[in-house]
């Protein structure tokens, strides 16, 4: 019985000596690369509303800085374009306008964006065709999370043998309605 104890006092040791200040040392990581991924996102969206528009190069800028950490992203850019479109009394006669505006809003997300950020021909970087503009009053907003399992994620789930499943430990949604247009 005296050496099972022992045994056990020797795992209880090694456990509360290693694993726990491991722990607490994944955690941290995480916590630091959030915070440098909503620094990234912050400077890159708030950038992007005070300009009106998106060039490749501010594109790569945010993904090389969120790619420091090492942690793989899914990037979704979200454009509210704001379109007005008159009222009629009538819409098949353009003489009944009643000097109202309904406002409606279209979407455009990273499969429309990213395409003319990087499009298939040999344009150079700073083309203004490679330039995706914003209007004032537009709505821009990025999500970013990581698809990747974190070193935290994979400890906590060897020692509770479990699966977590979603690796998202790092989820950041940032945005707002754009400034200006300068372009």
């Amino acid at each position: 019985m005296d050496a099972i104890s022992k045994a056990f006092a020797l795992l209880l040791t090694i456990f509360l000596l290693f694993v726990v200040p491991l722990s607490f040392n994944f955690e941290r990581q995480d916590d630091l690369v959030k915070m440098t991924a909503q620094n990234a996102v912050t400077k890159f969206v708030d950038s992007v509303r005070n300009k009106g528009y998106i060039t490749p190069t501010m594109y790569n800028e945010l993904t090389n800085e969120l790619g420091i950490s090492g942690y793989k992203y899914d990037i979704e850019l979200t454009h509210e374009q704001k379109l007005y479109y008159p009222v009629y009394t009538d819409p098949a006669n353009p003489n009944t306008f009643t000097g109202d505006y309904k406002v409606h809003y279209q979407n455009n997300y990273s499969k429309q964006i990213l395409p003319i950020l990087f499009p298939n021909n040999s344009l150079p970087k700073d083309s203004k065709n490679r330039m995706y503009k914003l209007n004032v009053g537009d709505y821009f907003k990025v999500e970013i999370k990581n698809t990747n399992r974190t070193n935290a994620t994979i400890l906590k789930d060897f020692l509770t043998n479990g699966n977590t499943g979603n690796p998202t430990v790092v989820f950041i949604p940032y945005g707002g309605m754009v400034h200006n247009e300068d372009y």
